[in-house]
Protein backbone atom coordinates (compact mmCIF):
# COMPACT_ATOMS: atom_id res chain seq x y z
CA UNK A 1 0.00 0.00 0.00
CA UNK A 2 1.74 3.48 -0.77
CA UNK A 3 0.56 6.53 0.78
CA UNK A 4 1.94 10.29 -0.27
CA UNK A 5 3.92 11.74 2.81
CA UNK A 6 5.47 15.36 2.60
CA UNK A 7 7.60 16.82 5.54
CA UNK A 8 7.69 20.63 5.90
CA UNK A 9 10.40 22.11 7.50
CA UNK A 10 11.72 25.55 8.72
CA UNK A 11 14.50 24.90 5.21
CA UNK A 12 12.92 22.32 2.42
CA UNK A 13 9.65 20.66 1.61
CA UNK A 14 10.10 17.55 0.92
CA UNK A 15 8.00 14.31 0.10
CA UNK A 16 7.57 10.93 -1.85
CA UNK A 17 5.07 7.88 -1.99
CA UNK A 18 5.53 5.68 0.97
CA UNK A 19 5.21 1.72 0.76
CA UNK A 20 3.76 1.32 4.33
CA UNK A 21 4.57 -2.18 4.32
CA UNK A 22 8.22 -1.67 4.33
CA UNK A 23 7.85 1.75 6.13
CA UNK A 24 10.31 3.19 3.43
CA UNK A 25 10.14 5.78 0.17
CA UNK A 26 8.88 4.15 -2.49
CA UNK A 27 10.70 6.14 -5.13
CA UNK A 28 13.51 9.41 -4.42
CA UNK A 29 12.08 12.29 -2.57
CA UNK A 30 11.92 15.54 -3.71
CA UNK A 31 12.59 18.34 -2.27
CA UNK A 32 12.00 22.43 -2.60
CA UNK A 33 13.30 25.56 -0.24
CA UNK A 34 10.57 26.71 1.99
CA UNK A 35 10.09 29.50 0.55
CA UNK A 36 10.66 33.62 2.44
CA UNK A 37 8.71 34.41 4.11
CA UNK A 38 7.52 31.35 4.76
CA UNK A 39 3.54 32.29 5.26
CA UNK A 40 0.63 29.26 4.44
CA UNK A 41 -0.14 30.38 1.03
CA UNK A 42 3.37 30.06 -0.16
CA UNK A 43 4.37 26.93 1.54
CA UNK A 44 1.11 25.42 0.67
CA UNK A 45 2.29 26.07 -3.26
CA UNK A 46 5.63 24.25 -2.70
CA UNK A 47 4.07 21.57 -0.86
CA UNK A 48 1.58 21.59 -4.16
CA UNK A 49 5.10 21.68 -6.18
CA UNK A 50 5.96 18.51 -4.27
CA UNK A 51 2.68 16.35 -4.91
CA UNK A 52 2.78 17.19 -8.47
CA UNK A 53 5.96 16.57 -9.34
CA UNK A 54 4.28 12.76 -8.88
CA UNK A 55 1.74 12.97 -10.29
CA UNK A 56 -0.08 11.84 -7.29
CA UNK A 57 -3.82 11.66 -6.76
CA UNK A 58 -4.49 9.92 -3.16
CA UNK A 59 -4.42 11.09 0.35
CA UNK A 60 -1.70 13.03 1.58
CA UNK A 61 0.14 13.20 4.75
CA UNK A 62 1.82 16.64 5.78
CA UNK A 63 3.80 17.27 8.45
CA UNK A 64 3.83 21.07 10.29
CA UNK A 65 6.80 22.22 12.35
CA UNK A 66 4.49 23.04 15.11
CA UNK A 67 1.22 22.42 17.27
CA UNK A 68 -1.34 20.65 15.38
CA UNK A 69 -4.89 19.84 17.02
CA UNK A 70 -8.07 18.50 14.05
CA UNK A 71 -5.85 19.44 11.30
CA UNK A 72 -5.31 23.11 12.61
CA UNK A 73 -1.84 24.48 12.99
CA UNK A 74 -2.81 26.39 16.44
CA UNK A 75 -0.48 27.92 19.23
CA UNK A 76 2.85 27.87 17.66
CA UNK A 77 4.53 27.98 14.14
CA UNK A 78 7.87 26.82 15.06
CA UNK A 79 10.74 28.33 12.09
CA UNK A 80 7.61 28.85 9.76
CA UNK A 81 6.35 32.84 9.38
CA UNK A 82 4.02 33.12 12.31
CA UNK A 83 0.99 33.95 10.52
CA UNK A 84 0.71 29.98 10.20
CA UNK A 85 -0.91 30.36 13.92
CA UNK A 86 -4.49 29.29 13.81
CA UNK A 87 -4.37 28.03 10.41
CA UNK A 88 -6.83 25.54 9.09
CA UNK A 89 -3.93 24.05 7.23
CA UNK A 90 -5.84 20.53 6.36
CA UNK A 91 -8.63 22.65 4.22
CA UNK A 92 -5.87 25.28 3.23
CA UNK A 93 -3.60 22.38 1.58
CA UNK A 94 -6.61 20.00 0.98
CA UNK A 95 -7.62 23.13 -1.02
CA UNK A 96 -4.42 23.75 -2.78
CA UNK A 97 -3.69 20.10 -3.99
CA UNK A 98 -7.18 19.92 -5.91
CA UNK A 99 -9.42 18.32 -3.15
CA UNK A 100 -7.43 15.33 -2.12
CA UNK A 101 -7.65 14.38 1.28
CA UNK A 102 -4.98 15.65 3.48
CA UNK A 103 -3.42 14.83 7.19
CA UNK A 104 -1.61 16.52 8.84
CA UNK A 105 0.18 16.59 12.06
CA UNK A 106 3.10 17.46 13.91
CA UNK A 107 6.36 16.69 12.31
CA UNK A 108 8.43 14.84 15.27
CA UNK A 109 5.36 13.15 16.12
CA UNK A 110 4.97 11.78 12.62
CA UNK A 111 8.85 11.04 12.59
CA UNK A 112 8.27 9.69 16.13
CA UNK A 113 5.28 7.37 14.86
CA UNK A 114 7.36 5.99 12.35
CA UNK A 115 10.55 5.03 14.48
CA UNK A 116 8.46 3.54 17.14
CA UNK A 117 6.77 1.14 14.16
CA UNK A 118 9.62 0.54 11.78
CA UNK A 119 12.82 1.96 13.22
CA UNK A 120 14.97 2.61 15.97
CA UNK A 121 12.11 2.55 19.00
CA UNK A 122 10.41 -0.68 17.40
CA UNK A 123 9.00 -2.78 20.03
CA UNK A 124 10.19 -0.55 23.17
CA UNK A 125 8.20 0.24 26.03
CA UNK A 126 8.71 2.57 28.18
CA UNK A 127 9.71 6.17 28.17
CA UNK A 128 10.80 7.10 24.66
CA UNK A 129 11.45 10.45 23.58
CA UNK A 130 12.95 11.26 20.05
CA UNK A 131 14.29 14.32 19.35
CA UNK A 132 14.79 15.50 15.94
CA UNK A 133 17.75 17.97 15.20
CA UNK A 134 17.48 20.43 12.59
CA UNK A 135 15.96 24.36 12.05
CA UNK A 136 14.97 23.92 15.02
CA UNK A 137 14.52 21.39 17.71
CA UNK A 138 11.53 18.94 18.00
CA UNK A 139 10.16 16.14 20.16
CA UNK A 140 8.21 13.00 20.37
CA UNK A 141 7.25 11.41 23.78
CA UNK A 142 5.83 7.83 24.07
CA UNK A 143 4.98 6.48 26.89
CA UNK A 144 4.50 2.25 26.25
CA UNK A 145 4.25 3.09 22.43
CA UNK A 146 1.47 5.87 23.28
CA UNK A 147 2.43 9.07 21.79
CA UNK A 148 1.95 12.28 24.06
CA UNK A 149 1.15 14.38 20.97
CA UNK A 150 2.30 18.19 20.90
CA UNK A 151 5.62 18.24 22.54
CA UNK A 152 7.54 21.21 21.80
CA UNK A 153 10.44 20.32 23.83
CA UNK A 154 12.58 22.18 21.83
CA UNK A 155 11.34 25.10 23.57
CA UNK A 156 12.45 24.69 26.80
CA UNK A 157 14.17 27.04 28.38
CA UNK A 158 18.11 25.93 29.01
CA UNK A 159 20.61 28.22 30.74
CA UNK A 160 18.59 31.46 29.85
CA UNK A 161 18.34 30.48 26.15
CA UNK A 162 15.47 28.81 24.77
CA UNK A 163 17.70 25.14 24.05
CA UNK A 164 16.91 24.82 20.20
CA UNK A 165 18.93 28.38 19.72
CA UNK A 166 21.71 26.81 21.15
CA UNK A 167 21.18 23.07 20.44
CA UNK A 168 19.36 22.63 17.06
CA UNK A 169 21.64 21.70 13.60
CA UNK A 170 21.29 25.56 12.45
CA UNK A 171 22.75 27.06 15.79
CA UNK A 172 25.96 24.22 15.10
CA UNK A 173 26.41 25.95 11.28
CA UNK A 174 25.45 29.55 12.26
CA UNK A 175 28.13 29.59 15.05
CA UNK A 176 30.25 27.27 13.21
CA UNK A 177 30.47 24.77 15.99
CA UNK A 178 32.66 21.58 15.91
CA UNK A 179 30.95 18.31 15.98
CA UNK A 180 32.90 17.90 19.52
CA UNK A 181 31.57 21.38 20.93
CA UNK A 182 28.19 21.10 19.51
CA UNK A 183 27.49 17.73 21.21
CA UNK A 184 28.74 19.35 24.75
CA UNK A 185 25.36 21.55 24.06
CA UNK A 186 23.28 18.60 23.22
CA UNK A 187 24.59 16.79 25.69
CA UNK A 188 23.21 19.42 28.44
CA UNK A 189 20.11 19.57 26.61
CA UNK A 190 19.73 15.98 26.84
CA UNK A 191 20.46 16.05 30.40
CA UNK A 192 17.93 18.23 31.42
CA UNK A 193 15.49 16.01 29.38
CA UNK A 194 16.52 13.38 31.15
CA UNK A 195 15.75 15.47 34.50
CA UNK A 196 12.51 16.11 33.74
CA UNK A 197 11.10 12.52 32.15
CA UNK A 198 13.68 9.77 32.85
CA UNK A 199 13.32 8.01 29.54
CA UNK A 200 14.76 4.51 28.89
CA UNK A 201 15.68 5.72 25.26
CA UNK A 202 16.35 8.51 23.16
CA UNK A 203 16.01 8.13 19.48
CA UNK A 204 18.11 11.48 17.69
CA UNK A 205 16.69 11.94 14.34
CA UNK A 206 16.81 14.74 11.64
CA UNK A 207 19.29 15.38 9.19
CA UNK A 208 22.43 14.66 11.43
CA UNK A 209 21.09 11.14 12.55
CA UNK A 210 23.04 10.23 9.16
CA UNK A 211 26.17 11.42 10.45
CA UNK A 212 25.74 10.41 14.42
CA UNK A 213 28.90 8.83 14.60
CA UNK A 214 30.58 12.69 14.26
CA UNK A 215 29.08 14.04 18.06
CA UNK A 216 27.54 10.92 19.51
CA UNK A 217 30.48 9.75 21.25
CA UNK A 218 30.97 12.77 22.57
CA UNK A 219 27.84 12.78 24.37
CA UNK A 220 28.00 11.73 28.36
CA UNK A 221 26.44 11.09 31.41
CA UNK A 222 23.47 10.59 29.76
CA UNK A 223 21.48 7.66 31.58
CA UNK A 224 19.22 6.33 28.81
CA UNK A 225 20.23 4.58 25.77
CA UNK A 226 20.87 6.80 23.00
CA UNK A 227 20.61 5.75 19.11
CA UNK A 228 20.05 7.64 15.93
CA UNK A 229 17.10 7.22 14.09
CA UNK A 230 16.90 4.58 11.92
CA UNK A 231 14.59 6.19 8.76
CA UNK A 232 17.12 9.41 9.58
CA UNK A 233 15.74 12.81 7.56
CA UNK A 234 12.86 10.45 5.94
CA UNK A 235 10.86 9.66 9.43
CA UNK A 236 8.57 12.25 9.18
CA UNK A 237 7.66 11.76 5.41
CA UNK A 238 6.98 8.17 6.29
CA UNK A 239 5.32 9.13 9.68
CA UNK A 240 2.89 11.68 7.88
CA UNK A 241 2.19 8.35 5.19
CA UNK A 242 0.93 6.70 8.09
CA UNK A 243 -1.24 9.18 9.89
CA UNK A 244 -3.10 10.05 6.38
CA UNK A 245 -3.28 6.05 5.69
CA UNK A 246 -5.92 6.35 9.18
CA UNK A 247 -7.04 9.77 8.51
CA UNK A 248 -6.35 10.98 11.37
Amino acid sequence: MQIFGVDIGGSGIKGAPVDLDKGDLARERCKVLTPQPSTPDAVADGVKEVVDHFGWTGPVGVTFPGVVTDGTTIRSAANVDKSWVDTDARVLLGDRLGGLPVTVVNDADAAGVAEMHFGAAKGRRGTVILLTFGTGIGSAVFVDGVLVPNTELGHLELHGHEAEKRASSKAREDHELTWEHWAHRVQKYLAHVEMLFSPELFVIGGGVSRKSEKFLPHIEGIKAEIVPAQLQNNAGIVGAAMRAATGV
